[in-house]
């Protein structure tokens, strides 16, 4: 990965849990790593757990940021999702895969950002 889209993902995940945070959620976690990979944001709102995938672009020239994610990234993001309910969940607790997609324009200015609960199921 290019530094450029490291720093565009970074930008993408602060600006994302700001917005979680005016919408309600409690920030649990950013950047939880297990050995298949990394949640982008654990957080829950007066619902239930929620884990996010952030998603960030600068252009649309090959869609929006969340229709990037594809079926196999889906299934991983359930993998992982389960992993963490494991590992720290209680017995019984609702969980749910939300995405938040982040577009930026000149100067890093956001143009778009929408949450879409429940985008993987």
């Amino acid at each position: 990965m290019t530094e450029d889209r490291k720093q565009t993902g970074a930008l993408g995940e602060k600006v994302a849990a700001e917005h979680l945070i005016k919408q309600g959620y409690t920030i649990l976690q950013q950047n939880y790593r297990c050995p298949i990979g990394e949640i982008d944001i654990v957080s829950h709102d007066s619902e239930s757990m929620s884990f996010v995938e952030v998603r960030t672009k600068r252009s649309r020239q090959f869609g929006t940021p969340e229709e990037s994610i594809t079926p196999a990234k889906q299934a991983k993001l359930i993998e992982l999702a389960e992993s963490y309910m494991q590992e720290h969940g209680s017995p019984g607790q609702s969980w749910r895969i939300d995405v938040v997609a982040v577009e930026l324009g000149k100067g890093d200015k956001v143009t778009r950002i929408e949450l879409i609960k429940n985008a993987v199921t």
